[in-house]
């Protein structure tokens, strides 16, 4: 038997021998074998698809907490720990966003009438157009049916009510009334129709006032606005 030098340098085999052996082992594939690809999270582009921010989720969740409170409790009876309560946050997220309760209040009555611009209407539609469009408004709005609420039990919510009729009202009434000094006044008499209507319909939902189709609704008032908007006398 013949012993083998051990500091001798082994020498390749007929088989291959070690490089045989490093060749042997399986190539690894970055397709199978190197698992899932890295998420890349890339920033969107605000251009063509801007990302919700968490700030207008939260506020919109207070807006909505806070209407829902403001008319089921009053202004005064609500509370910023049970709005915040109902919107699922803490409490100092709401005073971080709105400062206090009357900035809240402020902000979840705000209220765009969008008043149409009755110089482009013919004379004798103005007084449909306008109920119409009040009533398609109340219907689409959860808002105004909330502040009308707010308004006939709470002082705060009054006033709100008032000046947004004043603000928003009042312009397109001016633009149309044939004796100008008497706008305000004719502004009010409209509201007083607008309004009762939607006191009736929406909030103490008198049957016949509910059951009234739009078609109804625009017959019975809109001669008695259009008399507000246009007459020269009473």
């Amino acid at each position: 038997m013949v012993e083998r030098d051990p500091s001798a340098t082994p020498s390749a085999t007929p088989s291959g021998g070690r490089s045989r052996a490093r060749s042997a082992a399986p190539a690894v594939s970055p397709e199978v074998d190197a698992g899932p690809p890295p998420v890349v999270t890339e920033a969107p582009d605000a251009g063509t698809h801007p990302r919700p921010r968490r700030s207008d989720a939260t506020r919109a969740a207070i807006l909505a907490a806070a209407r829902d409170r403001f008319a089921a409790d009053g202004y005064e009876r609500a509370t910023i720990r049970a709005i915040a309560r109902d919107a699922g946050i803490d409490p100092s997220m709401v005073m971080r966003y709105y400062g206090n309760k009357e900035g809240l209040f402020a902000a979840a009555s705000e209220i765009d009438l969008r008043a149409p611009d009755l110089t482009t209407v013919p004379y004798e539609e103005r007084g449909a157009r306008l109920v119409r469009h009040f009533i398609e408004l109340w219907e689409s709005d959860e808002t105004l049916t909330g502040m009308m609420r707010v308004g006939v039990t709470n002082e705060a919510g009054a006033e709100r009510m008032r000046r947004i009729f004043a603000e928003q009202v009042r312009p397109f009434v001016d633009a149309v009334c044939p004796v100008p000094e008497e706008a305000p006044t004719r502004a009010a008499l409209i509201g007083s129709q607008i309004l009762g209507m939607a006191l009736c319909r929406y909030v103490l939902r008198v049957a016949p006032a509910v059951e009234l189709g739009h078609d109804e609704l625009v017959a019975w008032l809109a001669p008695t606005v259009q008399r507000y908007l246009t007459a020269e006398r009473p």
